[in-house]
């Protein structure tokens, strides 16, 4: 592992299902502006609290300052400006709702957001964070611009791709490459996990 740095080593390490989720032919209907978003966005939306509530996590049990600050200001764009924001208008123009009943594979991927959050673990806090955000760059990037005409799908595209949010992703990455031998032990399955989750996830929109 000494010419790769460990996220990418984490990363090869579940390639198949890596490739699988950014190169899902939901995420192709997501770029191509044919995706039926609504319960997708629906169970997306449910993400939020957890999600909101791992960020505060991470800024909890950082261990610099530094580490800190970026996880701060996500936090604050997620839970007062773009992202949610996004869901309302978005949810509002398909006639969707912010209260559905959960699916199965979102339950999975909440009760595992929620898990790490409460071990108040970091390296595992930023395993999750770094395959949610990562995952999704990943896919967001196959598209080309300009991208398709359809606001609700373009907005999503743009939420995930970007010098922003790249930078974000970076970050994660470089938490998790600064991590010491005694850090990394078994996280290779918390990372896997996700990484399965997130398929699992896409697989559930596809219907």
């Amino acid at each position: 592992m000494s010419e790769r740095s460990f996220s990418q080593w984490l990363r090869e390490r579940c390639a198949d299902e890596w490739d699988a989720v950014v190169n899902h032919p939901f995420a192709t209907a997501i770029i191509e502006g044919r995706a039926d978003m609504r319960r997708y966005l629906e169970q997306d939306f449910q993400f939020v609290d957890s999600f909101t509530a791992l960020l505060g996590a991470a800024v909890a049990s950082a261990d610099t300052l530094e580490a800190r600050v970026p996880y701060a200001r996500f936090l604050g764009q997620v839970a007062t400006t773009e992202e949610k924001t996004y869901f309302h208008r978005a949810l509002a123009e398909l006639g969707g709702t912010t209260t559905p009943r959960l699916e199965p594979a979102t339950s999975a991927f909440r009760n595992l957001m929620d898990e790490v959050r409460r071990s108040q673990d970091y390296p595992s806090i930023v395993a999750v964070l770094c395959v949610a955000e990562w995952t999704y760059l990943g896919w967001a990037s196959r598209a080309a611009e300009p991208y398709t005409a359809s606001w609700i799908h373009r907005e999503w595209i743009e939420l995930h791709e970007g010098p922003a949010f790249r930078e974000w992703v970076a970050f994660l990455r470089g938490e998790l490459d600064r991590l010491d031998e005694a850090q990394r032990e078994g996280l290779e399955d918390t990372f896997r996990r996700a990484v399965e989750l997130e398929r699992g996830f896409f697989d559930m929109a596809a219907g």
